[in-house]
């Protein structure tokens, strides 16, 4: 129990007992039939296994019970069940089951005419193929036939699916009501320990509890046994001159954005060409000898020599089979994106872990960053930037720079508080507790963001290509346009085995 709940429990006074103290809880947290509650608590909690209860109240009301006792974990999913079963029960009494099959045969009762048509125009012009077309009516004839038989089939069971979904609905609410009280006395349980949970019952919830439920039943019901009376349940109501207006919009606002700022984005490119230039003359220029070997070297020295062998071998594939050069360009345009936003992004996750506020602003922005499509947040880069390598950076950038943020937040906030309070009881200063303390102890996690981004950084090899960027991405681009499957798959290996060493390198041994 945490001290909250400690001092706002009521005291056990000389004329009042433990027993009266659990009964004065049960009665805050239930709201209304304490007594119930209590026996039924202490049953549940004298029990080994589970307990057999039955709570008729959630058993009647349903999900709006659940809701209203704040469990809507558990009402959400009893509230589709039992809109399954109504909508079930209500389509074998009143639905019409068998619309789809006369659909069905009012379209070929349109074919039927118009090959009627052909065959009374074929015997007025003793065409050869009248009897091509009295095979052709004979036989939608007959299916007709068959198909208004399986409409009156439908029309027949309906009484069988009211039967299902009554029996269905049946099964829900004993499922409700025998589940009602376990749940509630573990929310109890929760509500001790911590009395930020919701507790009693509010007339405000209440109501909009059984409003949601009775307007959920409501739409599946009408959409479902009555379809086409309310046809907007069918479609979403759409506004075409709202849409062509936000269109106007967005254009006009990139077309003056790119205008007025060209020296702020061209700034920018010029920045990472500078950057990748120095990666690609390092990379690519030199010897392969040289940049094997350190490589190797790397290898060897974060994961060992099992690890240095492997990498050899991925090396000597990558060279033999002439990916070299293309490679080498690919680990530059990587490098540059990477190194850009590990050294954004731990400052700024080192920021935000200290800054609550700060973090509450970044987050949303790198949620829309992770999951915005690749292919969608690449128009507007391209409309800054245009097409070539700058952009194919800022793409990769966007995709893959979030983790190195999250998991340095993560980590920081996982360092113990009492190791912190005792360095500062030590006289530790704000950098030395950072660079000496925080740091030293988030290292794993920050490393894990630092693999993660480089990770998702090469996984944009193969869409950075579309805007062009050379490299891997362009073989394994031509090899899906040609259908060039070993082509593809050698450039594809090559990639794996780039991201294999990558992370030996960044996170050293497995452990």
């Amino acid at each position: 129990m945490t001290m909250d709940a400690i001092s706002s429990a009521p005291r056990s006074g000389p004329d009042q007992t433990p027993s009266d103290e659990r009964m004065e809880l049960i009665h805050e947290f239930a709201g209304m039939n304490g007594d119930y509650y209590a026996a039924q608590f202490d049953k549940i909690g004298n029990s080994t296994g589970f307990s057999w209860t039955f709570n008729l109240a959630a058993a009647i009301l349903g999900p709006a019970w659940f809701g209203l006792r704040h469990l809507w974990h558990w009402g959400l999913p009893f509230l589709i069940l039992e809109a399954f079963a109504l909508v079930q029960l209500s389509r074998g009494l009143f639905g019409d089951l068998s619309a789809t099959v006369r659909d069905r045969i009012a379209q070929i009762e349109f074919t039927l005419e118009r090959r009627r048509e052909q065959l009374a125009d074929a015997i007025a012009n003793n065409d050869g193929n009248v009897a091509v077309f009295e095979r052709t009516i004979k036989s939608l004839e007959d299916a007709i036939g068959n198909i208004q038989a399986e409409a009156a089939a439908a029309d027949a069971a309906g009484i069988w699916v009211a039967l299902s979904g009554l029996a269905f609905l049946v099964v829900v609410k004993l499922a409700e009501g025998v589940s009602a009280n376990t749940l509630l006395e573990r929310r109890h349980s929760d509500w001790l320990s911590d009395r930020s949970y919701p507790a009693g019952i509010s007339q405000l919830k209440t109501a909009l509890s059984v409003a949601f439920v009775i307007l959920i039943y409501a739409v599946s019901v009408v959409h479902y046994a009555f379809p086409g009376l309310w046809p907007m349940l069918a479609r979403f109501p759409e506004h075409q001159a709202w849409r062509l207006t936000a269109i106007n919009g967005i254009r006009d606002f990139f077309n003056y954005a790119v205008i007025n700022g060209e020296w702020f984005f061209d700034s920018i490119s010029y920045g990472i060409r500078v950057i990748l230039d120095a990666l690609e003359v390092l990379f690519v220029n030199t010897p392969w000898v040289v940049i094997a070997g350190i490589i190797i070297l790397l290898t060897g020295l974060s994961a060992g020599p099992a690890a240095a062998i492997y990498t050899a071998a991925f090396l000597l594939y990558i060279g033999v089979l002439g990916f070299w050069e293309k490679a080498m360009t690919t680990l530059a345009l990587l490098g540059t994106a990477a190194c850009i936003s590990i050294c954004l992004g731990i400052p700024l996750g080192m920021l935000c872990a200290r800054r609550q506020r700060l973090y509450a602003v970044v987050r949303p922005v790198m949620d829309f960053m992770q999951t915005m499509p690749s292919f969608v947040f690449m128009i507007p880069v391209i409309a800054f930037f245009g097409t070539g390598k700058p952009a194919a950076v800022i793409t990769t950038m966007i995709f893959g720079g979030t983790p190195v943020v999250r998991l340095t937040v993560l980590g920081l906030r996982g360092v113990p508080e009492h190791v912190r309070e005792a360095a500062i009881a030590f006289g530790a200063s704000k950098w030395y507790l950072l660079t000496k303390v925080d740091l030293p102890l988030a290292a794993p996690s920050i490393r894990a963001g630092v693999n993660q981004t480089i990770m998702l950084s090469l996984a944009m090899v193969v869409v950075a290509s579309l805007i062009g960027a050379r490299g891997l991405g362009e073989d394994v681009l031509e090899a899906l346009q040609y259908s060039s499957v070993g082509q593809g798959i050698l450039a594809g290996f090559s990639i794996l085995f780039c991201a294999m060493i990558l992370n030996r390198i960044v996170q050293g041994k497995l452990t």
